[in-house]
């Protein structure tokens, strides 16, 4: 039993806006989060809000250590605090997993918006779509760039950027999409995610920080002049202390006491095709060599080739659909319809990432227009061709690597079971028709039970039935969500996680699904981009799974450059083995692995026998090494790694008793509501009515907090029950009562409480709110005495709140002068730490200043000295003249230079009072937001007991 006067302190504190080095300062993200975190995550999210002067943080672990979950924290936390204009920009191919992830482990919703859903928003009368209210937004790279005016208009709290290598060259004029973004963000706080936040040069790293910050950093030539080289111990350790306050970097190493890894082990299955599929590829493959084509819609042919080869590598059952789709095209081009929306409709039934592809590849796009009066017998004659290669292409009945997948299956199984595994498999496929076909196969084979598809739509008749099982499976419970598609995705999983072998996917289950249950990968169809095929393996190659996994890929034996697209993936990528898959070097020096793909089509459009291809590759293969600078890798190693000698202690932050104590306070304040509609369980409880003024939408049935399993709904600070009871308790004028606190109902003793037995006192507490650094902290004065008149410590009383009571009444009593003298103290002493505390962070800031400061100078103080040093030249060379009129002619130029050193003198000073000028209306910005605003409130007074 707790009173309402505790459940009230409990409703504040649970709700409390806590300063940046608080270690309990990301509570309330993580108790709604239905993720097991590991310390190194709560450490760099606690990173991201140490400075409240900051514009944002470089977060830059290495692969595999949970970035994302990261900044989902920063993202929950920001949401607790109700900052939630939050923009997410991340590479198209990603926009899914970051919804699904947002929903699924912190319980926040997302709106994806692209082009048919920015032109919904506007049909239904929105002024700018990117104001979604309660939903965080997320969005490409090149759909922000596109709409850049609509994104500066919303002042936002938090943009998260991810894969942010991307931006590293916003310096260089031609990055369009980096100067955009950098100009539409502005102030805004940023979380900058990337495992390789330097590649190639130092100046990648002034590109980074620029974005965060354009104070940290003069101009880009004071960069070069200072840090070009880093030659010397000075200029490296003055660069390593300038970035520390901006860039956060963990390592594998520095976990594997607490986060364990597995393999990866490839497999290659080869296969030869038949004769008929071998003449199949050629015809098509020529086909699609040629320069001038009728059948490919103008600015798409790039896009549209590539989609072609994809499927004429898959099946010929995807081949021939999609040559279906062109011939169809043309004949209504015949009839002068205009088709070219329909013929990419039809792909992209069949191949599912084309819309994602399309948008990556827009900026590169061919956009030449074809000829509105091309020749009509052309057009029939292109019909003709295309109508006898569909015809090829139908009559093949069999592929040859569909029957090399059952014989791979069963070596592969065998392989599981060595390991220790289940047999389960996922096979991963870019065609529709593919997957169809796959089925069918499997259907027919040893293989026919527990199979189960997974695709963008979803809505086949197995798919549905285990839709409908779901359902009534989890009837009452979070699980079902409300959004059909959703649900569907969620109750396939579960299908195959507990009744399925295998599961057929197109590239809609590479995204936002989690498989670590899963430990066989087959790549049917192997996409040229890595990144997705990192995407792919990363399903089941993550944290939580307990099993090495098995990566099995396809080659066809005929075909050189399907080998050597594998082999350069195998070799120089890492992708298929090894403990964590590529590495950061290599996928960071490809950008967005689009550019390696574009790579891998030019040679199948352009080369056409064996020693063109190996020609190709060979300089393929010659261009990554260059893009990949080992010095670099070592660099960033010694700039980013340990910058503090106790790190690995920190990384030993406990969240559990924090989270315990606060999951404690939640379940109190509910009970203490819901009064007799409460009936508790283990980790959790249950209601089977709600009291008179609750919401009616709130469910009834069981409730067990985040991180528990079974069926029920997901209790988080962020449920409606859990605000309706927050709200209430805070809302209550509370009289003057009586407490009577129990230490013998506790299983867990405090000594402190303990000694308090016997003892009676006065209890008052106060809620201070002060505002400051343009953000809000409130804190919790506990102010109390003994019958003595003795002070009890406040972190005493604050313990004691938490015990249940045995009574309560009111009472009415005149508080003691002591309790507001002490309350008085406490304040004072509370505004001192918050001035020290600011003071702090403003010296940084300052000392920021005065560093960006000496930066703009250095380049006007570098040009004079280049000129001393010519003007000593010339008076060297003046002097060793052979005759008169050539030394006229060195000391007229020595004149000339000396002038030009004195204007630059004058310029350099002019300038140095610029920009002295300019840190000073700076540094009056920071006193002003350093002044501090007070608001109190008397919350509740108590005359307390403990027995």
């Amino acid at each position: 039993m707790y009173s309402q006067h505790q459940a009230q302190y409990f409703a504040w504190q649970l709700t409390r806006r806590l300063d940046s080095e608080d270690e309990d300062k990301l509570t309330s993200a993580i108790m709604d989060a239905q993720i097991d975190l590991n310390p190194h995550q709560v450490d760099a999210a606690l990173f991201a809000f140490k400075n409240p002067l900051s514009n944002g943080v470089i977060l830059a672990d290495e692969v595999g250590l949970g970035k994302t979950i990261e900044a989902g924290l920063v993202i929950a936390q920001k949401w607790a605090e109700r900052k939630r204009r939050i923009l997410i920009i991340v590479p198209a191919n990603l926009r899914k997993q970051w919804h699904q992830e947002l929903q699924e482990k912190f319980g926040v919703e997302g709106l994806i918006l692209e082009s048919d859903s920015y032109k919904k928003a506007k049909k239904e009368g929105m002024k700018n779509p990117f104001d979604a209210g309660e939903k965080i937004v997320i969005c490409s790279y090149q759909f922000a760039k596109t709409k850049a005016n609509d994104v500066q208009m919303i002042p936002w709290d938090l943009a998260v950027i991810d894969e942010a290598h991307r931006l590293r060259n916003v310096y260089k004029k031609g990055n369009k999409i980096a100067a955009t973004l950098r100009d539409a963000l502005g102030r805004a706080f940023k979380v900058m995610l990337t495992a390789t936040p330097l590649q190639n040069s130092l100046l990648e790293l002034f590109g980074m920080v620029s974005i965060i910050d354009e104070k940290i950093f003069g101009d880009l030539d004071s960069f070069r002049i200072k840090y070009g080289r880093l030659n010397d111990d000075f200029s490296f350790n003055e660069l390593r202390q300038r970035i520390k306050s901006v860039c956060k970097r963990t390592l594998r190493k520095d976990v594997e006491a607490y986060v364990s890894y597995t393999k990866r082990i490839a497999m290659v299955e080869e296969f030869t095709p038949s004769s008929d599929e071998q003449k199949l590829y050629r015809l098509v493959s020529a086909y699609l060599q040629r320069p001038n084509l009728n059948a490919l819609p103008s600015g798409q042919r790039q896009l549209i080739s590539m989609v072609m080869w994809k499927l004429l590598a898959s099946s010929s059952f995807a081949i021939a659909g999609a040559l279906n789709s062109i011939i169809t095209r043309l004949e209504e081009d015949l009839e002068n319809d205009d088709t070219e929306a329909s013929v990419f409709g039809d792909l992209n039934a069949d191949y599912e990432s084309l819309d994602e592809t399309a948008e990556e590849w827009s900026d590169d796009e061919d956009n030449k227009v074809q000829s509105e009066n091309a020749n009509r017998q052309s057009i029939i004659d292109e019909i003709n061709e295309l109508k006898s290669f569909k015809a090829l292409a139908e009559n093949i009945r069999e592929n040859s690597k569909g029957e090399a997948l059952l014989k791979a299956l069963k070596i592969a199984f065998e392989k599981l079971n060595e390991l220790g595994a289940q047999e389960k498999a996922i096979i991963f496929t870019e065609s529709r028709r593919t997957q169809d076909y796959l089925l069918n196969l499997l259907e027919n084979s040893e293989y026919k039970d527990g199979i189960v598809l997974f695709n963008g739509t979803n809505s086949d008749s197995r798919a549905k039935e285990i839709y409908k099982q779901w359902l009534l499976k989890h009837q009452g419970s979070d699980k079902i969500t409300g959004s059909k598609t959703a649900d569907t995705r969620a109750a396939l999983v579960e299908y195959f996680r507990e009744q399925g072998k295998i599961m057929i996917a197109t590239e809609a289950a590479a995204e936002g699904v989690n498989l670590q249950f899963c430990s066989l990968v087959i790549n049917y169809d192997l996409p040229w981009n890595p990144q997705r095929i990192e995407q792919r393996i990363g399903r089941c190659h993550r944290y939580g799974q307990k099993h090495d996994v098995v990566v099995l890929n396809f080659i066809d034996s005929t075909n050189p450059a399907d080998q050597r697209v594998h082999e350069l993936l195998k070799l120089k990528f890492k992708i298929f083995d090894g403990v964590f898959g590529a590495s950061d070097e290599v996928l960071g020096a490809i950008e967005n692995g689009v550019d390696f793909e574009r790579r891998i089509k030019q040679i199948y459009d352009t080369c056409r026998d064996p020693g063109e291809i190996k020609s190709a590759f060979d300089k393929l293969q010659q261009d990554l090494a260059h893009e990949i600078n080992a010095q670099m890798v070592n660099t960033r190693e010694q700039l980013f790694e340990n910058f503090d000698e106790d790190v690995l202690q920190r990384l030993k932050i406990d969240t559990e008793a924090s989270l315990d104590k606060y999951e404690q306070m939640l379940l109190a304040l509910t009970q203490t509501e819901l009064s007799n509609h409460f009936l508790p369980i283990q980790g959790g409880f249950v209601i089977k009515s709600l009291p008179a003024g609750a919401p009616a939408d709130i469910p009834t049935g069981e409730y067990a907090l985040p991180r528990r399993d079974g069926d029920c709904h997901l209790y988080r600070l962020k449920h409606p029950l859990a605000q309706w009871a927050i709200d209430t308790a805070k809302a209550k004028k509370l009289a003057q009562a009586h407490l009577v606190f129990d230490t013998s109902v506790r299983d867990t003793k405090v000594s402190v409480v303990e000694e308090l037995k016997g003892q009676t006192g006065q209890l008052q507490v106060c809620r201070v709110t002060v505002e400051s650094m343009e953000r809000a902290e409130d804190h919790l004065a506990v102010i109390g005495i003994n019958t003595q008149g003795e002070v009890v410590h406040s972190e005493v009383l604050e313990k004691l709140l938490s015990y249940p009571i045995q009574s309560d009444f009111q009472t009415a009593f005149t508080v003691s002068p002591v309790i507001d003298k002490e309350l008085s103290r406490a304040k004072q002493e509370l505004l001192g730490d918050i001035s020290q505390r600011n003071l702090k962070y403003f010296v940084a800031e300052v000392e920021k200043l005065d560093a960006w400061a000496d930066d703009l100078k250095v380049v006007l103080e570098q040009d004079i000295k280049e000129t001393d040093r010519e003007i000593r030249e010339v008076r060297r060379t003046a002097k060793l003249a052979p005759d008169l009129h050539e030394k006229l002619h060195w000391q007229k130029k020595q004149k000339e230079l000396e002038k030009l050193r004195n204007k630059k003198r004058r310029e350099l000073f002019e300038r140095q009072d610029e920009v002295d000028e300019r840190r000073e209306s700076l540094i009056t910005e920071l006193e002003e937001k350093m002044n501090q605003t007070v608001e109190e409130q008397v919350l509740f007074s108590i005359t307390w007991e403990v027995i």
